[in-house]
This record gives structure tokens, sequence and C-alpha cells, in this order.
């Protein structure tokens, strides 16, 4: 299964069609966000492009709709010009054979405690990329979209057959590639 995973997209409708424009190219079965899709927050700058309307229009039209989960950002406000679900703090998904358990970041070790050895998290929140086993657990993030941190790379991460590419979201260049 082919799907798209991105974070920390904080309303930067430059950004996030840049995202949608590799998806177009990638063509994911499906495209997750992990959290933080309009609202920049009070520690970060704004974003390139901050346009949290033109950002939700944008996310609006993607079909079939994101799977998302609330991160720190998110509030139900945001629910009201959003077209699909963001308001869930946890959701698990089955991905070739893999349990694959998703959210935000800020409430990580609690999204842990719930998982056994194998099991794979995704978490977005620092902004930084990230795969990393602890307690068994796989740990992945695919770093920010529009507001990167320790100077990674504006970034998502496509899932391809339990094969993880990160990927550049101004170039779609390969950065980083890791088989499961």
């Amino acid at each position: 299964m082919r799907v798209m995973f991105a974070s920390d997209l904080h309303g930067s409708e430059y950004y996030v069609d840049l995202l949608l424009r590799r998806m177009a190219e990638e063509k994911p079965e499906r495209l997750v966000l992990l959290g933080d899709l309009l609202y920049h927050g009070p520690r970060n700058d704004l974003p390139r492009g901050y346009d949290t309307r033109a950002a939700a229009s944008l996310l609006n039209a993607v079909v079939p709709p994101p799977l998302c989960i609330r991160g720190n950002c998110d509030g139900e406000v945001d629910q009201m010009i959003l077209d699909f679900p963001v308001l869930a703090d946890f959701a698990a998904l089955f991905l070739d054979g893999r349990t694959v358990y998703l959210t935000h970041g800020h409430h990580l070790e609690e999204a842990a405690s719930a998982l056994r050895a194998g099991d794979i998290l995704f978490y977005g929140h620092t902004h930084v990329p990230d795969l990393s086993v602890r307690n068994g657990i796989i740990r992945i993030n695919p770093g920010s979209v529009s507001i990167p941190k320790e100077r990674s790379r504006h970034s998502y991460l496509l899932w391809d057959d339990a094969v993880l590419f990160w990927k550049d979201v101004e170039t779609g260049e390969i950065w980083k590639t890791e088989k499961l």
C-alpha cells in the first residue's frame, strides 16, 4: 500500500499547495495528516504563505479526504472550516500487515503505552524527521511540511509497501530511505 504522511502544515497555503502537488505525482491511496494543520502556534514564526482559509480550502479538495488526527495547535474552531474530521487524538491503521498507530506527538508516551514491540508509531509535533526504536516500538516522524526545525528539510514521508521515503516537499527529492 502507498500512503503519504505529513505533519505540521501550520496554515501555510504555499506549503500545502506544494504537498498536494507532490501527492498528485506520488499517487498515494491516502494522505495521513498528523496534526497542526492551520494555526502556527505561539512558539513558531509565521510560515511562508500563511493563509489558513486558503490552506483549508486546498485540504478540503483532497479526494479521498485525508485521515487526520488532532495536533496541539488544532481546535474545534478549525473543524468549522475543514470538511474532514480533525479532532481525534489517536487513530490506528493496518498497513502491509503492520499495526500503525497515529498521534501528533504532544502525548507521545501515552500513545506508546498502548503498543507492543514491533508496532509502529507515527507522530509529528517536533518538526524533526525521525526513525527510532524504543521498547521495541518503531517511532517515525515525517518532519514538518512548513516549519522544519534543527536544520531539517520541509518534508513529508511516503510509505510504499513498508519502505519509507522521506522527501523534500519543495523538490520531491528523496533524502532518506528505510525498509521496515
